[in-house]
């Protein structure tokens, strides 16, 4: 199970686990934090998503500040990447996969300190992608 957070174009962030997530498919299913054994997981489309964060906890570390240089030039492989979403926020990492062709791609933060550990950017939501 993948635990993610996910963000939505009307704004809804929802938290839960998710074990069917495919970036070739046009939805996957998501349990919800907290949901008691059993509960039906929601169907997400990707249609109605900005991005979504697989996360290390749920709760993170609301004083953390995101850096957007590698510390100690530890930086994950790939192309370093920013992306500006249409609905303002910026998010700096590298990329392994980005085509403008695609649905979307990831990106993995460049603060090994983030509570991110990869984010799958839906390329609709995006006003900006260039390469650093």
């Amino acid at each position: 199970m993948n635990r993610i957070v996910a963000h939505f174009l009307d704004g809804q962030v929802l938290k839960g686990y998710t074990n069917d997530f495919l970036p070739a498919k046009d939805h996957f299913h998501l349990s919800g934090e907290g949901q008691p054994a059993g509960t039906k997981p929601r169907e997400v489309r990707c249609a109605e998503l900005k991005a979504l964060f697989f996360v290390k906890t749920f709760e993170g570390d609301p004083q953390h500040q995101e850096r957007t240089d590698a510390a100690g030039g530890k930086a994950a492989p790939g192309r370093r990447i920013r992306v500006v979403f249409k609905d303002g926020e910026t998010l700096v990492g590298t990329t392994q996969g980005y085509d403008r062709s695609r649905p979307g791609f990831f990106v993995v933060p460049v603060d090994v300190e983030s509570n991110n550990e990869r984010c799958f950017v839906i390329t609709a939501a995006t006003q900006e992608v260039s390469f650093l």
